[in-house]
C-alpha cells in the first residue's frame, strides 16, 4: 500500500498568460519547497504525479507539454522541477486535477489514500483540487510554502477553507514526510 503520493499541480507552465506577472515572483519563492517536496518523495520511493494544464494543445503529448513550458517565458522555473522517467504524468484541462482525468484510478491502482499537493495557483486549482480530494476521501496535505498564488488575500483564505472545510492539513513544510501514511 502507498502511504503517501506527491502530486505537482500545474507547476509546468509558459507563464504566457494575463496574470503570469502576478504569479511569477510567488512561484518563485515556492519553488524551492516544491524542489524539497520532490527530493522527499523520491527518496522515500513515493509516487509523484504531476497533472498539468494542457495550454489548450488538445493533441499533445506530456513530453511536448514540458518542453512548450520550457520554451516559454520562464524556463528557469521549470526546469529544476521538470519530471523524471519514474514520474507519471496526467492531462488536465480545468481546474480540478481530478475533473475529466484518469487520476482517480491512477490513485486506486497505487492504493493511495494520502495526498501531499504542491504547485500553483493556490486559489484556483489547489482550492478545487483539494475539494475534489475531500469528497473522494483523500486525505490531504499541503505546505503553505509549496503553493503559488496570483492574490495573496485569497491564497490565505483558500488555505482557510481547505484546513476547515475540507479537512486538509496544512503543515510546514519541515513536518511533511513520505514514510508513514499521516506524513
Amino acid at each position: 500500500m502507498t502511504h503517501a503520493v506527491l502530486i505537482v499541480i500545474d507547476m509546468l507552465n509558459t507563464y504566457e498568460h494575463e496574470d503570469a506577472d502576478a504569479l511569477v515572483p510567488s512561484v518563485r519563492e515556492a519553488l524551492p519547497a516544491v524542489q524539497e517536496l520532490l527530493k522527499r518523495a523520491r527518496s522515500a520511493s513515493a509516487p509523484v504525479i504531476y497533472v498539468n494544464d494542457n495550454f489548450g494543445r488538445w493533441r499533445s503529448h506530456h513530453g511536448e507539454l514540458v518542453e512548450a513550458a520550457r520554451a516559454g517565458r520562464h524556463r528557469e522555473l521549470v526546469d529544476p522541477i521538470a519530471p523524471d522517467e519514474d514520474s507519471f504524468f496526467i492531462v488536465k484541462a480545468r481546474h480540478s486535477i481530478f475533473y475529466e482525468t484518469p487520476l482517480a484510478y491512477l490513485l486506486g491502482q497505487l492504493e493511495a489514500r494520502h495526498l501531499v499537493m504542491c504547485g500553483q495557483v493556490t486559489e484556483q486549482c489547489i482550492l478545487y483540487s483539494a475539494l475534489d480530494a475531500h469528497i473522494r476521501h483523500f486525505d490531504v496535505t499541503i505546505a503553505p510554502e509549496a503553493v503559488a498564488h496570483i492574490d495573496p488575500e485569497l491564497a490565505q483564505a483558500a488555505l482557510r477553507m481547505m484546513e476547515t472545510n475540507m479537512s486538509t492539513s496544512i503543515r510546514p513544510l519541515q513536518d511533511i514526510t513520505f514514510d508513514s501514511p499521516k506524513s
